[in-house]
């Protein structure tokens, strides 16, 4: 790696949740572990960053932390102590300290805005385009995460499908895992409806991220009623929905821990790491995520999902729903494209009800896991996101020698 681009900087302003921090917080470590790169990682929120970097310690204003450099920003230091990296990710608009932004020069400084995740087909034409400040001499480039080889590519750490058939292939990896969360795996009596049993088989297992306004009464409803035992695994956090509105007519157990009615039995479990939420999504059968950390996290999973994008004003979150199921689902029969495409919408559009497609998508798991894993192989045969932004800033610095 030449010299001139070995430091790295990414600034990280979060808006609302964990998706920025999320993002930010897995491609610095990706940078800095696979492609040998330092790099330093201001965070304007050292508050919610704690919740994804659980090693962070809030009374310091910069440390180390898996070979990454985390600054507080805004941070109590002289501004003439931080200079300008080679390379300045600047992640979803955050917009650049001004005194950071006044020391940058075009011959040092590569200066990338990283954008959100989209499937919409203008994100390659605009992919790479370069933007000039209006009043300093310096030039923005615009990197577009995407689905199409024409894009940035999707966050992929080296090693994550091979941790991952690890990870399934080991009964033993598994229990651990569901034992380091309190909850001991056993089989369930498959039962009819009138609660008589049937077989004896492992439950259907769905873990549940979402946003509050997802219609989780809905999905219970359904589920409760559903052929088929359901263990439901739900994290918890400041913006997860309220649990007594859920929970109503559930019988609870354990402070509150379990809930249990009819053939579904919902685990409350903490808000996980991130490589212990990897875990949990590669341990389900079918994955709830919402926003953009998790939502490539399920894709990576390999299983069955359902995406419900952040919301926006005029809509524009389901527009992007909607060009993303154009895209992912394009090799898919019409009866699985119809499907997934009713199931995304009605779990991200209060307007578009089909109560019903619940226990279609459960009694349908089988053939959607197959049509998912080819898609996740498919995606894995392009370049990640990281490789991308690398080789994107070596030709740029080539071209201005």
């Amino acid at each position: 790696m030449n010299n001139t681009n070995k430091h790295w900087d990414i600034f990280c302003k979060i808006v609302d949740n964990f998706g920025d921090i999320g993002v930010c917080w897995r491609l610095s470590q990706q940078l800095a572990r696979e492609h040998l790169l330092q790099v330093r990682l201001f965070i304007d929120d050292f508050n919610v960053a704690r919740k994804i970097i659980i090693d962070l310690d809030l009374t310091q204003i910069s440390q180390v932390i898996n070979n990454v450099e985390i600054c507080a920003w805004p941070a109590p230091m002289s501004t003439s102590d931080i200079k300008p990296a080679h390379v300045v990710i600047e992640t979803f608009a955050c917009g650049l300290p001004d005194f950071y932004l006044q020391q940058m020069q075009p011959s040092k400084t590569i200066w990338i805005n990283l954008e959100y995740l989209s499937a919409e087909a203008w994100v390659s034409d605009f992919h790479a385009k370069s933007s000039p400040h209006p009043t300093l001499p310096v030039t923005k480039y615009y990197f577009f995460p995407g689905f199409f080889d024409a894009t940035g590519g999707l966050i992929r750490e080296k090693n994550l499908m091979t941790t991952r058939n690890e990870f399934l292939n080991s009964k033993v990896l598994q229990k651990e895992f569901w034992r380091n969360l309190s909850i001991e795996k056993k089989e369930h009596p498959q039962t009819s409806l009138n609660n008589t049993a049937l077989t004896t088989e492992e439950p259907i297992k769905i873990s549940l991220f979402c946003y509050p306004q997802a219609n989780i009464k809905n999905l219970f409803l359904a589920l409760e009623n559903a052929e088929k035992t359901i263990d439901i695994f739900m994290p918890v956090n400041e913006s997860s929905p309220r649990l007594y509105d859920v929970f109503t007519h559930f019988k609870s157990s354990e402070n509150g821990k379990i809930w249990h009615k009819g053939n579904l039995t919902v685990y409350v479990i903490p808000f996980l790491s991130q490589t212990d939420y990897d875990r949990l999504l590669w341990a389900c059968d079918l994955n709830f995520v919402r926003g953009e950390d998790s939502w490539i996290r399920a894709i990576w999973a390999g299983k069955p999902f359902i995406w419900q994008p952040y919301i926006q004003e005029d809509d524009a979150h389901i527009h992007k729903l909607k060009a993303f199921l154009e895209a992912y689902l394009h090799d898919a029969t019409q009866e699985m494209e119809s499907t997934l495409h009713d199931a995304h919408l009605t779990w991200s559009q209060s307007e578009y009800k089909l109560p019903q497609i619940w226990s279609h998508i459960i009694n349908h798991l089988p053939s959607i896991q197959v049509y998912t894993s080819q898609q996740t192989v498919a995606l894995a045969n392009q370049a990640d996101l990281a490789t991308k932004l690398v080789i994107f800033s070596k030709n740029l610095r080539k071209n201005r020698v």
